[in-house]
């Protein structure tokens, strides 16, 4: 089983939900909130995991390709 600490697509996800936490304790958007942070640690993480290729992906979104 790979580290847990080295995985850092959860760890990007786990930090997400904490600051989220932090920001929105009472509020009644916190889901969302929590989900938008979760989703933005998670791409974070992957990036850094080196599972996604955010350069690809937003050139390809923009139909520019990459060579």
């Amino acid at each position: 089983m790979k580290n847990l600490v080295e995985n850092k697509m959860l760890a990007g996800i786990v930090i997400g939900v904490v600051i989220a936490f932090s920001i929105i304790l009472g509020g009644w958007a916190g889901p969302l909130w929590v989900l938008l942070f979760g989703a933005i640690g998670g791409i974070v993480g992957a990036q850094l995991d080196g599972k996604l290729d955010l350069a690809e992906a937003i050139s390809t979104l923009s139909g520019k390709g990459r060579s």
